[in-house]
């Protein structure tokens, strides 16, 4: 059915002079601009200087040796320096382990990665100072990598064990310069024994790193950004879903023009109450997320290929997310009415994706962006697409917890929204209400 044309009329001009069609578009507009500007450059402006409490493991496995007529543990004193270095108090939160309990923590995306001192380091430091022996090796200190923890917070760890690492061997080579000075005072005629040439050039700087992969990741996993990026495919598939899905129920009740190219079109008037009109949605919601989940998988999956196991856990969780995204955008259309979709852009997309975690971890972010992090929709579900991709779907990496707050969030918007739109229906707030204009030339 096509419009009536007995519609008010307007020039170009006339509506280019209105004041009421330029200033609330410049005050959105730029509020709009303003505040995206401010949360998203200001989650990421200085991480390190906004770093509180970020976890690593270290693990000490040294045995210590005999030397100088007595035990020798420079293991021990290089944890208790480590973990007792004023510098890093407050910023890194030192969990104190055995290999195999961080090998689980970062199974677990507990920790961004780890640094070890392996079983012989008292003794290889110990061989410096004397003649080079056969099969003697430099001491080495072993930095784990942790991507799937998040690829950002995995390189502020490893640089961080770097930095420990350096500090540590250049104190110890300058003990080792002096231990080596009082022993050929004291025995001047043995200078040419004691220490070998090659041991001399390591003295100085005696402590080699290596760097593994604490919990490795497949070669299309992104370097641990693939469940970022999920996430967003999710979330803007329940807040975009939403409006699409408020718009045709809009125009299948005649109460918004159907616009196709050049070809406009509108339906009749058909009443339906408010909570008629979200409750629809709502089911239109659920189950087409079941499909977009699906499609979603599809292409990520068998399109791209990224790396990712357990399917079906991987379809169905999406399935939840992206429903309980789409709901709380219908509930904040059904609230705010026009200013619903930008509303809900600042919720799900404006104030989530910087406390997300999914970049810069959580504790390189700003105290307002971890407080938001406690509740804001976009975390929970990059938390549980990561434990399911990375961490074998297991409870204990953020899966338990993203399926608690992702039906939490469901029921609650779904409650408010059912809340809101009886309340508006109670007070005669109907959208179709018809409304006849009268006919005359604007402008």
């Amino acid at each position: 059915m096509s419009e009536p044309t007995h519609a008010l009329t307007t020039s170009a001009r006339g509506l280019l002079r209105r004041r009421s069609l330029w200033i609330p578009s410049a005050v959105i507009l730029g509020l709009l601009s303003f505040v995206l500007s401010l949360l998203y450059l200001g989650a990421n402006n200085d991480p390190v200087g906004s770093m509180k409490n970020l976890p690593i493991a270290i693990v000490n496995e040294d045995r210590g040796t005999q030397a100088a007529g007595g035990q020798i543990d420079l293991g021990a004193q290089i944890t208790a320096r480590i973990t007792g270095a004023a510098d890093l108090q407050g910023k890194v939160a030192w969990k104190q382990v055995d290999r195999h309990t961080a090998d689980g923590l970062m199974g677990n995306g507990k920790v961004f990665g780890a640094l070890v001192i392996p079983d012989d380091f008292s003794a290889s430091v110990a061989a410096l100072a004397g003649p080079l022996q056969p099969g003697a090796h430099p001491p080495t200190m072993t930095v784990l990598t942790n991507p799937a923890a998040g690829s950002f917070g995995s390189n502020m760890a490893s640089e961080i064990n770097r930095q420990v690492i350096q500090s540590t061997s250049t104190q110890l080579g300058d003990r080792l310069t002096q231990q080596l000075a009082q022993q050929a005072a004291q025995h001047p005629g043995q200078q040419a024994e004691a220490p070998g040439a090659a041991a001399k050039l390591m003295i100085t700087d005696p402590i080699r790193t290596t760097v593994q992969a604490g919990h490795p990741l497949g070669d299309h996993s992104g370097l641990g950004m693939s469940a970022f990026f999920y996430t967003l495919v999710l979330v803007l598939g329940g807040m975009l879903g939403a409006n699409v899905i408020h718009a045709q129920l809009d125009t299948a009740l005649g109460w918004l023009a159907n616009e196709k190219g050049p070809f406009r079109s509108i339906r009749p008037v058909q009443h339906l109450s408010r909570v008629g009109h979200f409750t629809v949605g709502s089911v239109l919601m659920v189950v087409l997320s079941m499909l977009t989940s699906a499609l979603a998988m599809a292409a990520a999956v068998g399109v791209i290929g990224i790396d990712a196991s357990h399917l079906p856990m991987l379809w169905l969780f999406g399935t939840c997310a992206t429903a309980a995204m789409g709901i709380t955008a219908l509930a904040l259309l059904a609230a705010f009415g026009t200013p619903g979709p930008i509303v809900s852009m600042l919720i799900l997309i404006g104030l989530a994706v910087p406390s997300a975690g999914g970049t810069v971890p959580l504790q390189a972010l700003p105290s307002f962006y971890r407080f938001l992090a406690e509740f804001e929709p976009f975390r929970q579900v990059v938390d549980g697409v990561r434990a399911i991709l990375y961490f074998d779907a297991r409870t204990g990496a953020g899966l338990g917890r993203a399926w608690t707050m992702v039906g939490i969030g469901f029921a609650l918007t779904l409650a408010l929204g059912l809340v809101v739109t009886r309340l508006y229906d109670r007070k005669g707030h109907h959208r179709s209400a018809p409304r006849t204009p009268v006919a005359q030339a604007i402008g």
